[in-house]
């Protein structure tokens, strides 16, 4: 495995085991010094054409704690504003002596081009793009699901037989997209919650239940409860009446929240639009993973890189 660029390559097995070894990685959390010299000599670049706080920030601290160096490339206020190409600024940040590209990219495909253009050789992770994946947020939502509900007893274990509801944007979401390639792959159950204007062509194949209710959803019994963003900045037409309106039917209000069963899980990618999609009380409840997530995407992270840079020589050594 050389490059991390979709959930759908990735089977059961392999998914598994990269939580496993997250589960590893959370160990160095304990300690009084937390990185470990995996990487030690090795060159990770953060290579983001599009905003980030989250995945650039955990990137780099997952990078950093296996002792890797880190390069973290903005595209604002680089030659990329003066009209250098992916292939020119790839090939540029591998001359500088990287061993493994971070991408972020608007384009979707643009990871996939990088890893198989045959313009570089170096390991390449896919940190979302376009709209149409973002496989280690899917890992670390996989990995919380499995931490909160299994515990201590966690390894080894897929996520068969859970019912997880993803709710929001589904048409513009690759964090969703990616969700369902994994969860389904690890035996879970998965329905989808959209107005019918933000579900994308061809959901119909796509091995999940649909609802334009989340009432509905919500009565099936989740063990997770998924809210996405409303990604107003990828949007040209208006695909609801008003923010108000979107709140009222598919945000999880406080009152949809105070229904939710005493072990569901309130999940969110973040950033999180508090009073669109999500109300407060639900974002700040015990059921809230929402900053384990972040933890957890550290820890995810880590085992990809570790996977991916150092190789199985590593692991069995």
């Amino acid at each position: 495995m050389k490059h991390l660029l979709s959930t759908r390559d990735l089977d059961r097995e392999t998914a598994v085991r990269i939580l496993d070894i997250a589960e590893e990685m959370s160990r160095t959390a304990d300690r009084a010094v937390r990185k470990l010299p995996t990487l030690r000599g090795k060159t990770v670049v953060n290579l983001f054409f599009e905003d980030s706080t989250r995945t650039r920030l955990s990137f780099e601290s997952a990078a950093k704690r296996l002792s890797a160096d880190v390069i973290t490339f903005s595209a604002k206020g680089s030659s990329v504003s003066k009209g250098e190409s992916l292939k020119d600024t790839a090939q540029t940040l591998e001359a500088m002596g990287a061993d493994a590209i971070v991408v972020r990219h608007g384009v979707s495909g643009a990871a996939e081009l990088l890893a198989h253009a045959g313009w570089i050789d170096a390991t390449i992770v896919n940190a979302g793009d376009g709209t149409h994946e973002h496989p280690t947020q899917a890992l670390l939502d996989a990995y919380t699901i499995r931490s909160r509900r299994f515990g201590d007893n966690a390894r080894e274990r897929d996520l068969a037989g859970l019912r997880i509801v993803i709710v929001g944007d589904i048409l513009h979401s690759r964090v969703a997209r990616s969700n369902v390639w994994l969860l389904t792959a690890l035996g879970a159950h998965v329905h989808l919650v959209a107005p019918r204007t933000l579900l994308p062509s061809g959901i119909s194949t796509w091995p999940v239940t649909v609802h334009e209710s989340l009432d509905d959803a919500l009565d099936t019994g989740p063990d997770a409860v998924m809210m996405l963003r409303i990604q107003s900045e990828r949007m040209h037409d208006a695909y609801f009446p008003s923010e108000r309106e979107y709140a009222r039917e598919w945000g999880l209000t406080a009152e949809r929240a105070t229904r939710l069963g005493p072990d569901t899980m309130v999940m969110h990618p973040g950033p999180m639009n508090r009073g669109l999609e999500i109300s407060s009380v639900a974002a700040d409840s015990p059921a809230s993973t929402v900053l384990d997530q972040v933890s957890n995407g550290v820890f995810v992270r880590m085992a990809v890189l570790y996977l991916l840079v150092a190789g199985e020589s590593q692991e069995e050594s």
